[in-house]
């Protein structure tokens, strides 16, 4: 499978990294001759956006580890489309980022939140040819994820929820220990 907007990728069981190690990341860009980048769904920093954003509406919200590049940087993903100006589709119904005063409004007023917006820090990038490189080192499987799944799975079980859903060829992946000196 070829990744495309909108996939995610599954980390394989043995990755030992603080950042990619288990994680899910859903692709928001996808081009081969120019790269690729996403953002990690699946983990949760100890911070809400409230605390980490100057003159954010009153919203505590979790904030998701995004990535390691521009670690510093607050991103969004929702599924408000047209409300927020400049958002772009990532699948059918979910939506990356967009007017970041119009996203505090829309808190303000109670229609955006925690069930239709999600905030990270940071995002994964690609050089052109490198996740494809990786693809064949089977460092990443690529799946697809319906917006119930991104709203509705906590953020940590996507893991081995969606490894689950790979079927039978990755069903030892979850055996796999988190951490092999436990083992």
């Amino acid at each position: 499978m070829e990744p495309k907007q909108g996939n995610i990728l599954i980390s394989e069981p043995l990755m030992n990294d603080f950042h990619f190690g288990r994680s899910v990341i859903l692709l928001i860009d996808h081009q081969e001759s120019e790269g690729s980048f996403g953002i990690i769904i699946n983990k949760t920093l100890n911070a809400g956006v409230s605390q980490i954003v100057d003159d954010f509406p009153d919203f505590d919200a979790p904030v998701f580890l995004g990535g390691p590049v521009s670690d510093s940087q607050l991103f969004f993903i929702h599924t408000l489309g047209e409300l927020i100006p400049d958002s772009c589709p990532i699948i059918d119904g979910l939506y990356w980022g967009g007017d970041a005063e119009t996203l505090k409004t829309l808190i303000a007023t109670g229609i955006a939140n925690e069930d239709n917006t999600r905030f990270y820090l940071g995002y994964a990038g690609w050089e052109a040819g490198q996740l494809v490189s990786e693809l064949i080192r089977n460092t990443w499987v690529i799946s697809n994820i319906s917006i119930e799944q991104y709203l509705n799975t906590p953020p940590e079980q996507m893991w081995s929820s969606f490894v689950q859903q790979l079927g039978s060829p990755y069903e030892m992946w979850n055996r796999f220990p988190k951490n092999f000196e436990d083992n």
